[in-house]
């Protein structure tokens, strides 16, 4: 049994920053956290993790009884870099003079490369020390605060291996070093050299961290004396990075957000060694390296315009794990997707073994969404084929088990009180309330997955259609005319102007103004006349920070720009809304939000966190970042794929390979794209008067370019 805070969203930060700031590398379901000089100390949440566990607590290189102070640090990959640093203490002879560099990678374990080199005119002797310190901690107790030296597994032994047990699962973590010129001593607290450097001489080590779970050594992505070039994590990068769209001539804001997109989404790829053709997205670095449902499907939705091969892999992935049987622990239900994929309590090494939670009201209805998605962009039939039963499966969950009580919408309530209180996006403890700031009560049927529901009927009702199934088609036509017309029934606060967030347990409209009115254009399941109001809303300075729209209005009782879900902005929240508004013909305020965002991460080198917080740009000139916000974090990162995707008004029509190109008057310029675009290379170019060139399309498909409109005068569905 996982431990009872696992699956439950945190508001507390985690502080992660130490003087100058942590460096993150991140691979698969690896990654480190160091400071600038390369160490890692053992009285903090820093460490190298495999796993879900913390296999080096500490990692500090000393120099005469000396730490190195940071000079240089140089990300060369999301998984790898270097580090360069000179002995801290200025008044020894050759604190200038001998320079050390780290070389450090990260895949499955770690590798390290650690060079010494003198500047001096004299031979220098030094005595050189790691400190190596290994606790084999859980990931959530590191990351709640819970672990002190020595409560875990301890230091390395003698063999420089430490072992322990937790749940009936053995972990060992070794470190060899592989230098056989100089080996180092093996002493208490980890490895010694008596180092001499000629004048201008060099001396070097390299060493190997791996973990063994119940015997099973875990590859190494990266062995010491094997070009880092050729390996796995290298080559999927590369192959992640034909893909990006280039740019000419265009906003610099979004060409730098797009290209940190690609590279981010790059370095949160897992591979699973046993589905190494089902690519999946971790959701975050550093503390979800882990597959999760929700943030994997919107990841990969919002990717699709850059490639579809991670949309495949995290359906293929989520198809073979999805639910079989009634778990009240779990919360598994027959057809239902997961919420999340953990490692700490089990021998396994590949997702498919891990341990599952299923606790998510809108993962399953995302699948459908994303499966109808795929057939629209046009991926193989057979692909889509072979997902259709999963397809069927997970509409079943939604008509037996996601709603609950027969009424037509979509609720949940927790089955284990271990599980989640909120399983929506926003699912910390209280990111459900009403305006006067009173918790909405479960079970809750949540505003923006009765969109989702919607969206998936649509997907499967045309999915039919292209098989020539008419009666099936027809039946989910109907079904989401009918939760449509009862959603804008039930929903609509007529007297206040906007959606609820959610319907309570007594079936009462929880009536605070929040984001998750965004979710509902985007999922089309507002009625036109009414999103003229919502527009309106959404565009309002009490959900919009200047940064971004916030998650709830700040008139609203909970309002805290600081908080988790209750005020704060997440960009993918602002893209999904953003994306909405573009549906429906409300264009300056697609427009607006997405200048923010880019405004945003034009100030981070174009990244954008998991969240900051929701204070006014009026206020505070810059944006403030939430203390443990993942970065980069998955849906983030896909953020401005979604945000070019809406500029370009690129749609597929699902029908004979056609699809609608309409690229925005105004806002962000986009002179010349060139897309990966249907299996090519596809150039579209936007003239300063509002004329569209494209080029480069293949034999077989279509592109419709629409005439650009700066918004309409009544709220239109696309």
């Amino acid at each position: 049994m996982v431990p009872a805070d696992q699956w439950t969203s945190s508001q507390q930060p985690v502080t992660l920053a130490q003087s100058g700031g942590l460096v993150t590398l991140v691979e698969g379901t690896s990654f480190s956290l160091s400071d600038r000089a390369g160490d890692i100390h053992p009285d903090g949440p820093s460490g190298m993790f495999v796993l879900d566990t913390r296999v080096i607590s500490q990692w500090q290189l000393l120099v005469d009884g000396n730490a190195l102070q940071s000079l240089s640090v140089g990300i060369e990959e999301p998984f790898s870099a270097v580090f360069v640093a000179r002995v801290a203490d200025a008044a020894e002879d050759h604190a200038t003079t001998l320079l050390a560099v780290r070389r450090r990678w990260v895949g499955s374990g770690m590798r390290e490369e650690v060079e010494l080199r003198s500047y001096s005119r004299t031979p220098i002797t030094a005595s050189v020390e790691l400190l190596v310190g290994s606790d084999v901690a859980d990931l959530f107790d590191v990351k709640a605060g819970r672990v002190t030296p020595g409560t875990e597994g301890g230091n390395l032994d003698d063999d420089l291996r430490v072992s322990s047990v937790r749940g009936g699962v053995r972990r060992d973590v070794h470190v060899t070093e592989c230098s056989t010129a100089q080996p180092g001593d093996i002493t208490a607290t980890g490895l010694r050299w008596k180092v001499t450097l000629p004048p201008g001489g060099v001396w070097s080590t390299c060493l190997e961290v791996g973990l063994s779970v119940d015997g099973h050594a875990l590859p190494l992505q990266y062995r010491c004396g094997e070009p880092a070039e050729v390996s796995r994590p290298t080559q999927r990068l590369a192959g992640w990075r034909r893909h990006s769209p280039r740019f000419t001539n265009s906003d610099p804001r979004l060409v730098r957000a797009v290209a940190r997109a690609v590279e981010d989404i790059g370095s949160l790829v897992i591979e699973d060694p046993v589905h190494p053709e089902s690519p999946v997205v971790a959701a975050g670095a550093p503390w979800f390296m882990a597959l999760f449902g929700r943030d994997s499907l919107l990841t990969s939705y919002m990717s699709l315009i850059v490639d579809p091969v991670l949309a495949v892999g995290v359906l293929k992935t989520l198809a073979r794990l999805q639910g079989t049987r009634v778990d009240v622990d779990t919360e598994e239900q027959p057809g239902r997707i997961l919420h999340e994929v953990r490692f700490n309590s089990t021998t396994a090494t590949d997702i498919d073994d891990g341990h599952i939670y299923y606790g998510t009201a809108d993962a399953t209805p995302l699948f459908v969404v994303l499966v109808g998605e795929l057939a629209r962009w046009g991926v193989e039939p057979s692909v889509v084929d072979s997902l259709l039963p999963h397809v069927d499966r997970a509409l079943e969950w939604i008509d037996r088990y996601g709603d609950r009580d027969g009424d037509g919408y979509v609720e949940y309530e927790r089955l284990s009180s271990a599980g989640l209180a909120n399983q929506g996006w926003k699912d910390s403890w209280d990111g459900v309330s009403a305006a006067d700031g009173a918790l909405a009560q479960p079970p809750i049927a949540l505003a923006e997955v009765q969109g989702y529901v919607y969206a998936a009927y649509n997907a499967r009702a045309a999915l039919a259609a292209e098989r020539g199934d008419t009666t099936t088609s027809d039946r989910y036509k109907r079904k989401a005319a009918h939760l449509r017309s009862a959603f804008n029934r039930d929903f609509w606060l007529d007297d206040m102007g906007w959606y609820a967030i959610a319907l309570d347990g007594a079936k009462r409209p929880v009536d605070s103004m929040a984001s998750n009115m965004g979710h509902c254009l985007w999922s089309g399941i507002i009625e036109p006349d009414r999103a003229a109001g919502v527009a309106a809303h959404l565009s309002s300075a009490a959900m919009r920070s200047g940064w971004g729209l916030r998650t709830l209005a700040a008139p609203m009782a909970r309002y805290d720009p600081l908080s988790y879900h209750n005020g704060s902005v997440w960009p993918h929240d602002t893209a999904i809304a953003a994306a909405g508004l573009m549906r429906y013909g409300f264009v300056d305020e697609a427009i607006a939000l997405i200048e923010e965002l880019l405004d945003a991460a034009n100030l981070s080198d174009g990244r954008l966190p998991e969240l900051y917080a929701g204070l006014s740009r009026d206020d505070v000139s810059v944006p403030v970042a939430y203390p443990s916000s993942c970065s980069p974090q998955a849906w983030a990162a896909a953020a401005p794929l979604l945000m070019l995707r809406t500029l370009l008004r690129l749609e597929p029509r699902g029908d004979d390979r056609r699809y609608e190109l309409s690229p925005v008057a105004g806002g962000p310029v986009i002179d010349t794209v060139d897309l990966n675009f249907a299996g090519t290379r596809v150039t579209i170019h936007v003239a300063a008067g509002g004329d569209v060139e494209v080029s480069g399309l293949p034999d077989g498909l279509g592109l419709d370019v629409v005439p650009a409109r700066r918004r309409t005068g009544q709220a239109v569905e696309s």
